[in-house]
């Protein structure tokens, strides 16, 4: 793909920066912010000039609370969210917001949280989000460009071209990386230049997202509602308001009568008078004053890429994966493909692992895009579109599923025979390799902490209180490995307690047994108890997730 019509801009000669990341959104922020947590300099380059204002509401799940948290920012994230929403609603079915409820789909937004995680789910606008991401990859020393949009991709054995064009002047630049990643949306020009095609279900759907001012906090009264699904003769969509019920957007998905084709093209006609109308209707107010602050029209699809990347490239977030808005999952999913990928690039650009490792991105997070695709797709059929009558959809399964249970297999991780293969509920893994390290609550110099505050930066082996042979078996590895950090720590021993005495339980462990989690906080490997020679195993386990 060439960045001109005639011939492709010289190669950069000199490296602009290690990691270059096309998109400087959600995704590509919160991947350099990531990368810049283990050390790796990126430079992101965004489309946009100045970042759109539209109060584009995005739902954040608990594993994204919990990466915000690893990079310091969950609380300023979350004193956003309460600036701008009101926490804990309910996700509500209704005829409209004047009109009888149909379904309470969710009665409160963190209903059972607790037990899981030491986050909890919250709404907040990418344009309250992402100047704290930014500010945060920036700190760390990150760098971003604005105003130029990815035109061609040239990779050789040494690194990677990016060639890019002024958005304005259509003035073409280059910028020279070991490595680069395409977070440049569903319309990616990174996975077209790689040639990456997208599978699955195509366009089915044309919807609009109508964002707008009007007063409708008479209709909403005292009910915290986070998510109001809209379902009636005229319509199908949703409404995510602000505090207040001043602000917000709705989503429109279907128009008129179901049974019609066109229905499902709510997009043909976004003129004024049209989108008023279609505010009016889904508020069940035919007087209502509202005030139109933009329009979007964008395709409901269900697809997942092929392959998410090639040699040096790599793709995520929405080049990588498209779904319904249904359940929130797709800028989180995005976001845990960054984190997955960063701490991979940065051990290989260490020299700290081999080149392999790279390979476990798309083995890792292809199989979660696809399962998280699906279910948001069943969501989209079940609560949005029942009218399509679909039968090509998967057996909805928990939201925690979804969020926290998905398993990863790959030459990274040393599964253990009979794991589910995809995912399970995150109280039924118990630690195992594959999963998400468990939750617990610890208590260290009189504070409290989960057991997730211990990971981030390098590997961590945990042990109960009887697992003293492995801090040996870890200072052990640890010389023999000084260019790998690798941390062990004693759950119930000296210096951090276990006040309910469940480590063990749900790690998987004997007391003399231990665990060794992975930069990205999931379990790489367990030893249910120590053998002879624990340094041996450790020192295997970990060569083996490094490919070195």
């Amino acid at each position: 793909m060439s960045a001109t019509a005639g011939s492709a801009p010289p190669i950069a000669s000199q490296e602009d920066a290690p990691v270059l990341i096309a998109g400087g959104g959600l995704v590509g922020l919160s991947t350099a912010m990531f990368l810049a947590q283990h050390g790796i300099k990126s430079l992101a380059i965004e489309r946009l000039k100045t970042p759109s204002t539209l109060p584009r509401a995005a739902f954040f799940h608990m594993r994204t609370f919990e990466l915000f948290r690893q990079a310091g920012i969950e609380a300023q994230v979350r004193e956003q969210s309460e600036r701008e929403f009101v926490p804990e609603g309910a996700i509500v079915a209704v005829e409209s917001l004047a009109g009888r409820e149909l379904a309470h789909i969710i009665p409160n937004l963190n209903e059972g949280v607790e037990a899981l995680s030491p986050c909890r789910r919250m709404f907040v606008s990418q344009p309250g989000l992402e100047p704290i991401l930014r500010a945060r990859a920036l700190e760390a020393g990150a760098s971003v460009i604005s105003g130029y949009e990815a035109a061609g991709v040239e990779q050789d054995a040494d690194g990677v071209t990016l060639h890019v064009r002024d958005t304005e002047t259509g003035e073409p630049r280059s910028f020279r990386g070991r490595y680069l990643i395409g977070a440049d949306g569903a319309h990616s020009k990174v996975r077209e230049a790689l040639d990456i095609p997208l599978l699955g279900r195509g366009v089915f759907s044309n919807s609009v997202t109508i964002y707008l001012h009007a007063d409708l906090a008479p209709l909403i009264g005292e009910r915290n509602f986070s998510i109001i699904y809209i379902n009636n003769p005229q319509m199908t969509g949703f409404f995510r308001l602000e505090k207040g019920s001043q602000l917000g957007f709705l989503v429109v998905s279907t128009v008129g009568d179901l049974s019609r084709p066109e229905a499902n093209n709510a997009a043909v006609d976004v003129s004024h008078e049209r989108v008023v109308e279609l505010v009016r209707i889904a508020a069940g107010d035919p007087k209502l004053e509202v005030q139109i602050d933009g329009v979007a029209r964008w395709r409901c699809t269900s697809d997942v890429a092929e392959s998410y990347g090639k040699g040096r490239v790599f793709i995520a977030g929405d080049a990588a994966h498209l779904m319904p808005t249904n359940g929130g999952y797709g800028g989180n999913t995005g976001i845990h493909d960054g984190h997955n990928l960063a701490w991979k690039l940065a051990m290989v650009l260490k020299g700290q692992a081999g080149p392999e490792l790279l390979a476990t991105y798309e083995t890792e997070r292809r199989p979660v895009g696809y399962f998280t695709v699906e279910q948001a797709y069943t969501r989209y059929v079940t609560r949005s579109a029942q009218h399509l009558k679909a039968d090509d959809f998967q057996e909805p399964v928990s939201d925690f599923d979804v969020e926290l249970g998905y398993l990863y297999r790959s030459p990274a991780i040393l599964t253990e025979p009979g794991s589910p293969e995809v995912h399970e509920h995150p109280w039924d893994s118990h630690g195992r390799p594959g999963s998400r390290a468990t939750h617990l609550w610890l208590e260290r110099d009189g504070k409290k902490i989960s057991t997730l505050d211990l990971f981030g930066q390098g590997f961590v082996v945990l042990a109960g209180p009887d697992g003293g042979a492995w801090e040996a078996a870890v200072a052990k590895v640890a010389a023999l490995r000084p260019d790998v950090s690798l941390q062990f720590h004693s759950i119930g021993g000296a210096g951090i307690h276990d006040p309910e005495g469940r480590f063990n339980e749900a790690y998987g462990l004997s007391s003399s047994g231990a665990s060794l989690i992975r930069p990205d906080g999931f379990v790489a490997w367990r030893a249910e108890a120590a053998s002879g020679d624990p340094a041996a195993d450790l020192a295997r386990a970990l060569g083996v997730v490094l490919k070195s």
